[in-house]
């Protein structure tokens, strides 16, 4: 019997060391579950803080890109006003020449006509019936009549000279002054612009600081497609000004206030426009792509001559902004220029004349490309202008 109450009082201790084991497990565990939902909470914050922090720093790089534009913009703005100026310095200078010399041979006709209407004065009214008097014979009375009235005449045309020389030498010095006023606006412009550029370059610089590496790369990529961008405009806007003289101002404006009668085709057969003129920042033509479109051929739009004909590359020899890229000068005020060519696919030379239609080279990824298109532009005097309404 007392064997049998040792047993039962062992069993009960068990029990209680097992509840209260339990209770302790379930404490444990509750401990647990409410650790393990907090760290789950925390891993939760985190992925958001890194998700806002990718967010913030595409955002940064889009505020990157947007000032680059504007510093592109900005920068071509104040090369054609400083070309601009230049011309307008040029022209002032000739007009100044032009206008001293009517104002010197004003002065001398003036003078001139000033001693001969002395000189008359001097000699009286009668001066001119001696002479006709003194005549020996007809003959010689009509050639001394003849005498004094071209010498009237010629008075006379003098101060009709003077008359209109000195209303030219007005309208001359009218025109300088404009000029001069135009020129003051555009210097006024110029040093806005150059403002404007300024803080442009502070701010994307500030913004610059908190790219990581890849999106500086990025950054830098960008920035060199908008520097060859420009020294390609240059380049054209040269051409075009060289050229002005033989098709004349008013046929550059005929061709922009009706591009559609230019006379272009397409540039690849078979293929749409899949992005186009302004279709994201910067994208100063339109796109043409599709299934199958690698290795294209890529065609005159109009017949022309090339000026250039190269590839873009980094010191590295990786391609970089257009890539393998043609320009051709249709001699109309407009060029055309064809980027991302498929590696040595260029079939034509710089001052070498094309037919429209003429296969020139072939559709590449090549330079700042995501995929196999053609990239086409159409430019006035070195600008890129939408070339949508250029196209069939």
């Amino acid at each position: 019997m007392k064997t049998v109450g040792l047993k039962i009082v062992g069993i009960i201790v068990i029990a209680v060391i097992i509840l209260q084991f339990n209770v302790v497990i379930a404490a444990t565990k509750s401990e647990l579950n409410a650790s393990s939902n907090e760290t789950d909470k925390k891993i939760e914050e985190a992925k958001e803080e890194l998700e806002n922090i990718d967010a913030q720093k595409s955002e940064t790089l889009q505020q990157v890109e947007d000032l680059i534009m504007q510093i592109s913009s900005a920068q071509s703005e104040i090369d054609e006003l400083n070309t601009k100026i230049s011309d307008m310095n040029t022209q002032i200078e000739e007009a100044q020449a032009q206008l001293d010399k009517k104002q010197e041979e004003y002065d001398d006709k003036e003078t001139l006509l000033e001693k001969r209407l002395v000189a008359a004065y001097e000699a009286g009214e009668t001066s001119y019936l001696d002479v006709l008097l003194s005549s020996s014979s007809l003959t010689d009375l009509i050639s001394n009549y003849y005498m004094i009235s071209e010498i009237t005449q010629s008075d006379m045309e003098l101060m009709e000279k003077i008359k209109k020389e000195q209303e030219e030498i007005e309208t001359a010095k009218q025109t300088l002054e404009t000029s001069k006023q135009e020129l003051d606006s555009a210097k006024a412009e110029k040093q806005q612009k150059a403002t404007e550029l300024q803080n442009a370059k502070s701010q994307k610089d500030s913004y610059v600081a908190q790219l990581n590496e890849q999106e500086k790369n990025t950054q830098a990529e960008l920035e060199q497609f908008e520097k060859d961008k420009q020294e390609i405009q240059a380049q054209l806007a040269a051409i075009a000004r060289q050229e002005s003289a033989s098709y004349g101002s008013s046929n550059v404006s005929n061709i922009a206030n009706n591009p559609s009668a230019s006379g272009y085709i397409r540039p690849v057969v078979g293929y749409s426009i899949t992005c186009g003129w302004m279709g994201y920042s910067g994208h100063t033509g339109v796109d043409f792509s599709g299934s199958g479109i690698s290795g294209k051929p890529v065609l005159a739009a109009k017949a022309g001559t090339v000026v250039t004909s190269t590839a873009l590359r980094y010191s590295n020899g990786n391609y970089r902004s257009y890539g393998e890229y043609i320009v051709i000068n249709h001699h109309d005020g407009t060029m055309t220029l064809y980027a991302h060519g498929a590696p040595g696919s260029r079939l034509v030379s710089p001052g070498q004349t094309v037919s429209q239609g003429q296969q020139i080279m072939s559709v590449g990824t090549t330079g700042n490309s995501t995929g196999y298109h053609l990239h086409f532009e159409v430019r006035i005097n070195g600008r890129p202008v939408n070339p949508s309404p250029y196209l069939p």
